[in-house]
């Protein structure tokens, strides 16, 4: 007699039992799968998180320096190059320099092709006597920002003082009563009050402001600056050595001056923007990390006590199974069937309970994994890809359903097969 016939009757007469068998197969499948299905939609949406957070961060961690930058040229320029032969110990007395250059060497600067600084504006400045106030002040002489020529226009820091236009300190606005719009001589030449600065607190208050050709008149230094004021780019990374070498191999017979305090406090403001965005991801990389951590030790907690409930239920049915059919064993026995085909019988049955369970769990198990990781609304782009791990997911969810039916029943089979059928007879 076909041992397959055998087992499809069998299955086809107590279906319940069948049922129960394939249950709990589907069962301990489910909980591998649906374990392994909620740690993988875990780690692609983790990926999925953070990939979005890192753009967010870098978009709002652009902005941030933007705006950075923005307030930290408030600071005012950073990089004073001035006259080779100037003693800067007279320089740090005085503020301003008593030697010259030529105003062509701004040019010359924004001409090249250095990086490391922008924001190029030349300027003449001198202490001198204010004859018709008797007062002494500084009187500087300014323009426009020298463009770079190879890198993009860029916002200038500083207006330049038109023609014919002053602009006063908080001091000497304050304390002549000068308003904006008001005519005053400096030095024998008229000018309009353009504007009147607020108070600064430092040597800005006691600033006169004209453009720098008047200036040069003025002062009588045609064509000559004192100083180049500039602005350290921090973006390329360069020390101020590299800077000094890159300026003199440009303008030679020179050097340059750095104001630390405010290249420090630029450096520091944009690392610490830089620090705060990395910050912010790896808080939520993190999160991330612990919240998988519990979900990987609940499944591992939890598994094994399924696996283990299911296998004794598939066992104790598989028992059941076996003390229902004594006689009909002990019938087969007798009409010739070896002990052999009788285990290979029971072994059959749940190799049939085992295959069902394994594709049924596989479809409940990786539903359950994706409704426990957050429901399905927000499913990850790579859940269903690659094929590779869904085929890998179909063969251990059938294989291992099987197995462990076989395993299992693997004792009530061997209970069955031993059975002596004069014995059963005689006790039926």
């Amino acid at each position: 007699m076909n041992i397959l016939s055998l087992v499809v009757k069998e299955i086809l007469h107590r279906k319940f039992s069948f049922a129960l068998g394939v249950a709990a197969t589907l069962i301990a499948t489910a909980s591998v799968i649906g374990a392994i299905v909620l740690l993988r939609t875990h780690d692609l949406r983790t990926a999925a998180i953070l990939h979005a957070k890192e753009a967010e961060l870098l978009e709002r961690m652009d902005k941030l320096q933007d705006d950075t930058r923005k307030s930290m040229l408030k600071l005012g320029f950073n990089l004073v190059i001035l006259p080779e032969d100037q003693n800067l110990a007279d320089w740090y007395a005085n503020d301003y320099s008593t030697k010259y250059m030529p105003e062509s060497y701004a040019e010359r600067l924004a001409e090249s092709d250095i990086v490391s600084i922008r924001h190029i504006l030349p300027s003449l400045q001198q202490k001198i006597p204010w004859p018709e106030r008797k007062r002494t002040i500084i009187l500087v002489g300014t323009r426009g920002e020298v463009p770079n020529a190879h890198l993009s226009p860029q916002k200038p820091m500083v207006q330049p003082v038109p023609s014919g236009n002053v602009i006063l300190g908080y001091e000497l606005h304050r304390s002549m009563d000068i308003g904006t719009g008001d005519r005053i001589r400096i030095m024998g030449k008229t000018f309009t009050v353009r504007d009147c600065y607020s108070e600064r607190g430092n040597k800005d208050d006691i600033t006169a402001w004209i453009d720098l050709k008047e200036a040069q008149e003025l002062l009588g230094k045609p064509g000559r600056i004192n100083a180049i004021l500039a602005l350290e780019c921090l973006c390329t990374g360069n020390s101020l050595p590299a800077i000094r070498e890159e300026v003199a191999a440009i303008l030679p017979g020179t050097q340059v001056i750095e104001q630390e305090s405010r290249a420090v406090a630029r450096a520091e403001a944009r690392t610490q923007v830089a620090l705060e965005a990395q910050t912010t991801l790896q808080q939520e990389q993190q999160a991330r990390e612990i919240l998988r951590g519990e979900r990987e030790r609940m499944a591992q907690a939890l598994v094994p006590v399924v696996f283990l409930a299911c296998a004794l239920w598939i066992a104790l049915t598989g028992y059941g199974n076996v003390r229902s059919r004594r006689e009909e064993i002990g019938i087969l026995r007798a009409m010739g069937v070896s002990a052999k085909r009788i285990f290979m019988l029971f072994i059959w049955k749940h190799v049939f309970i085992g295959v069902p369970g394994g594709i049924l769990g596989l479809v409940a198990g990786g539903a359950a994994g994706l409704l426990m990781a957050g429901g399905g609304a927000d499913i990850p782009v790579d859940f269903f890809s690659p094929l590779s791990f869904w085929l890998a997911m179909a063969a251990l969810a059938v294989a291992g359903a099987t197995l462990l039916a076989v395993v299992a029943g693997w004792l009530p089979a061997m209970i069955a097969s031993g059975q002596d059928p004069a014995e059963v007879l005689r006790e039926e």
